[in-house]
């Protein structure tokens, strides 16, 4: 069954001015072209009126400020079967939307499909930075399967839905979604569990051939952004799994800890010999990150505990 589809990138900042163009460009350069391509700005009329010229539907969000209200916003708007959600400061690999879209088209059952997102550094890569954590940086990490598979949910800067469920759904939680002043992100695992819980019978999937470029600016590549993305990790998975239920809400985490971080320090001491000292930052940023995390889980937790 063919689906139509529209890709949705919202944006909020004057800084990402040629991220956002090169993003649209790189929706309209598909070998699948997309029906229609959202661009919503979020709470900032003088970046909605320097856009207005570019080739999309450039609109406000009328929601809450925020990721997820410019996510339904969009996605109210959207007049696809399927909308695609790329990121601002993300470019899209020329057969990343036909990739995408080809499960929503052979299983009625596929609700969601994310892709996969490399890092696009604006410096070299740092030596002690291990793949295991790529998801810092907004990236897909080592440990994900390397070919379409089941997942709990997608990532967030390379994703598609279906629409009709998303709405039922009640769309993205407004109460996530990064702002200025708020941390907590994982919106997009929150919904992808929540739509699961409400039909059992949904398949979500990751997708790898789908691939995005996504930016990494020098200052995520710094310990002290490691740091404290992995502790606004751990507040917002705490605050996914006071939601949801523990049990899916730290499932994929659950495998993570066990599968794929032991791997991670094994691999680093393999290489000890020929790089004693990248192979210990590596193990050292495997602990760090870990404990980072599990420190936000629990000072979200108890301080939201009633």
């Amino acid at each position: 069954m063919t689906v139509t589809v529209s890709v949705v990138i919202c944006a909020h900042t004057f800084d990402r001015y040629d991220d956002i163009r090169a993003a649209v460009a790189s929706v309209r350069a598909q070998t699948r072209p997309a029906d229609e391509v959202l661009l919503v700005i979020d709470h900032n009329d003088e970046l909605l009126d320097a856009l207005a010229g570019l080739d999309a539907k450039v609109v406000p969000n009328t929601g809450p400020k925020g990721l997820s209200g410019g996510r339904n916003t969009g996605t109210e708007l959207a007049s696809g079967d399927v909308v695609a959600y790329l990121d601002d400061d993300a470019v899209a690999d020329p057969g990343w939307l036909a990739h995408l879209v080809a499960p929503f088209e052979e299983d009625d059952h596929v609700v969601a499909v994310g892709g996969w997102a490399h890092p696009a550094w604006d410096t070299a890569a740092p030596a002690w930075f291990p793949p295991e954590f790529y998801w810092v940086v907004g990236c897909s990490h080592r440990g994900l399967p390397t070919s379409r598979a089941r997942v709990r949910n997608v990532i967030g800067c390379n994703m598609a839905y279906r629409r009709r469920p998303v709405i039922d759904a009640g769309g993205f939680d407004t109460g996530l979604g990064r702002t200025a002043d708020r941390p907590l992100g994982c919106e997009e695992t929150e919904l992808c569990i929540r739509m699961h819980q409400l039909d059992p019978q949904a398949v979500i999937l990751l997708e790898p051939r789908a691939t995005i470029s996504h930016r990494v600016p020098e200052g995520r590549t710094r310990w002290r952004y490691f740091v404290s993305r992995c502790r606004a990790e751990g507040n917002s998975k705490a605050h996914v799994s006071s939601l949801v239920g523990s049990g899916d809400g730290l499932g994929s985490e659950r495998a993570y800890v066990a599968r794929v971080l032991p791997v991670a320090v094994l691999r680093s001491l393999a290489r000890l010999p020929r790089a004693p000292k990248a192979s210990s930052q590596r193990i050292l940023a495997v602990v760090a990150g870990l404990a980072a995390t599990t420190g936000g889980y629990l000072e979200h937790s108890l301080k939201h505990r009633t």
